[in-house]
């Protein structure tokens, strides 16, 4: 499939884009966010840089990763190691932080609108913005939970008592060995519930969240739908991109609209009903706010 926005970036261009945006928001009978990494990145919540220097310094000069997500994937020694990295990673990701302003603007922009989020992000920024959790489908897991590592069963378990130990009583990146989180059933280690591979637990809410998802688009089909994806790139794009693009495809009335920094993309078939914006994600939701409000 080729891709093609056929919207050129200027500010002129963005500008009628926003107008568009807005009128398709307006007229929709029901809003589809799809929300990727980009959204909590504009958000502020980026892996590297700054960020990743003020909570992990310790943790680069001794292991040599520069970032946040490749701390999650190094082979540490001992357990007492990976779970010093992962509480604090958890801390600072899940814990340390209220909602979001961006979150709770897009949040406020949906307000009165029959709406649903698809989600691949695990920060639950969006329940921390009041977004109502029977809405949410968190696809890929959720910071705030454990799985049994192996899995012996089809639970997740709330981990911020365990988590806040960890990162309390850690020392020279090393937990105390009687804190490494076990399965209540089995005894085995406990592993965070992030979709990294087979061994992904979808429990009980994650199978009730599907089935609410499923329902959203039974009920919707055919309508004037917005399918308004928001910072999703292409890790990932079985879960949002392609089936938005697919969506928009069969139905004639439906409006796809791109919202990522230097990503917005659409297929060529759905061009004429595609709403691409190549700019910061903040910024252009305060446009898209001051164009409702005009």
């Amino acid at each position: 499939m080729i891709l093609g926005c056929g919207h050129a970036p200027e500010k002129d261009v963005e500008e009628r884009e926003i107008e568009r945006l807005a009128e398709a928001l307006e007229n929709a009978d029901a809003v589809l966010v799809g929300a990727g990494a980009g959204l909590s990145t504009a958000a502020g919540f980026t892996y590297s840089g700054p960020r990743f220097e003020q909570h992990f310094a310790d943790f680069r000069e001794r292991y040599g990763f520069t970032d946040m997500y490749s701390g999650g994937f190094y082979p540490y020694a001992t357990p007492e190691e990976r779970w010093a990295f992962w509480s604090r990673y958890i801390m600072v990701n899940r814990y340390d932080m209220g909602a979001n302003p961006l979150y709770v603007r897009l949040h406020e922009l949906l307000a009165g609108r029959d709406y649903f989020v698809l989600t691949t992000n695990v920060d639950h920024q969006f329940q921390l913005a009041g977004f109502d959790k029977q809405r949410l489908f968190y696809t890929q897991g959720d910071y705030g939970l454990f799985q049994c590592s192996k899995p012996c069963c089809r639970e997740t378990f709330d981990n911020e008592d365990a988590v806040r130990a960890m990162f309390e009583q850690q020392r020279d990146m090393r937990i105390p060995s009687e804190l490494i989180p076990r399965c209540p059933h089995c005894d085995a280690e406990m592993a965070t519930n992030l979709r990294a591979d087979d061994t992904f637990v979808q429990d009980e809410g994650w199978f009730a969240a599907a089935a609410h998802y499923r329902d959203f688009e039974r009920r919707h089909k055919g309508l004037r739908m917005l399918y308004l994806e928001l910072g999703v790139g292409y890790n990932t794009p079985a879960i949002i991109k392609y089936p938005f693009w697919r969506a928009t495809l069969e139905n004639p009335k439906a409006t796809y609209a791109c919202l990522n920094m230097g990503e917005a993309l659409a297929p060529r078939e759905i061009t004429e009903r595609s709403i691409c914006i190549n700019a910061d994600l903040a910024e252009t939701l305060s446009q898209l706010e001051a164009a409702l409000a005009g």
